[in-house]
């Protein structure tokens, strides 16, 4: 029997900046407004970023992300998945203590250092910008990489999650990334369910083709075995359809802000709720049900709610 599709929405993120879009949350009530409705709209998983309240900057400050989750939890169910990655300039040391402070049920593990390019958004911007730390901040990913370096990955698999509790989602933005997943869990550091993210569609990462994504789903469950619990998300314009040819295959996906700021060709979304709502049309359509955090909490193996620090 297919298993139902856990949907993930992703409701800031740190690669687009306030100015391409007034609808990006990053204010305390705003955000936490903006996560209940997606979780009402049918999302199991709210994956968190930090933002400055003021300027919408990233933030890797646990008191922000720990403001963020309590209001989610006091109002749903849903799980809440921080991330690790935070973004370019964050230390590995900033970005790992959201984790060791809050201990979440989820959190991300990047498989790699790579670059992730933002800084073609930028002529389109060019002159508009709110603050004076966004064109900077897109310029950096030019010349600074992502830093996940095979030591961070082997801290957070041999320490990390024995000290909070928090099980990793690991993020693959490219095929190599899935071998390196598959030699930890060769090494016995990585145990099932095996959660993997696949990022379509950044630059530096794999590329938007519909090829890609039935490569890279074939190639973990090749490599990881049937305890694998395979998620899809799709980079602006490609959102909708990467995510529903992963659902089609029986996989998981993730929607929202964070990956596109576009709910159809030239309108902007004014919540992550309407990409929770359009994706669970899409799958009603192709009779793939659409899981309960409850039900993602058993097949991920979760702690549980209740034992988180926020």
């Amino acid at each position: 029997m297919a298993k139902n599709c856990v949907i993930t929405a992703a409701v800031t993120g740190a690669s687009f900046t306030p100015t391409m879009s007034p609808h990006i949350p990053y204010k305390p009530d705003h955000l936490i407004a903006d996560s209940i409705a997606a979780a009402k709209a049918g999302a199991a998983i709210i994956h968190i970023h930090g933002r400055d309240y003021e300027d919408g900057r990233p933030s890797s400050d646990p008191a922000i992300f720990g403001e963020y989750a309590a209001g989610i939890r006091d109002e749903t169910d849903a799980i809440i998945n921080m991330t690790t990655g935070g973004a370019t300039g964050q230390t590995i040391e900033e970005r790992l203590n959201v984790v060791r402070v809050l201990q979440p049920e989820m959190c991300s593990c990047n498989l790699g250092t790579m670059n992730y390019g933002g800084f073609p958004m930028i002529p389109k911007y060019q002159g508009k910008w709110k603050h004076d730390w966004e064109e900077p901040f897109l310029e950096s990913t030019r010349n600074e990489p992502f830093s996940s370096s095979f030591a961070d990955i082997e801290y957070m698999l041999k320490f990390l999650q024995n000290e909070t509790g928090t099980r990793m989602e690991f993020e693959a933005y490219d095929i190599g990334h899935i071998y390196t997943l598959a030699y930890y869990a060769n090494m016995g550091l990585v145990t099932g369910p095996i959660m993997v993210q696949m990022v379509i569609n950044t630059l530096g990462g794999i590329g938007p083709d519909l090829d890609n994504v039935v490569f890279m789903i074939r190639t973990a469950q090749r490599l990881l075995g049937s305890d694998v619990e395979i998620s899809v998300l799709g980079g602006g314009r490609h959102q909708f359809n990467l995510i529903t040819t992963g659902a089609i295959m029986g996989t998981n996906v993730r929607v929202g802000i964070e990956d596109n700021l576009y709910i159809g060709k030239g309108e902007l979304a004014q919540s992550n709720a309407q990409y929770v709502e359009k994706a669970k049309r899409i799958f009603s359509e192709l009779s793939i049900g659409v899981a309960t955090p409850a039900e993602t909490r058993e097949r991920f193996g979760l702690k549980g709610g209740d034992q988180v620090k926020f």
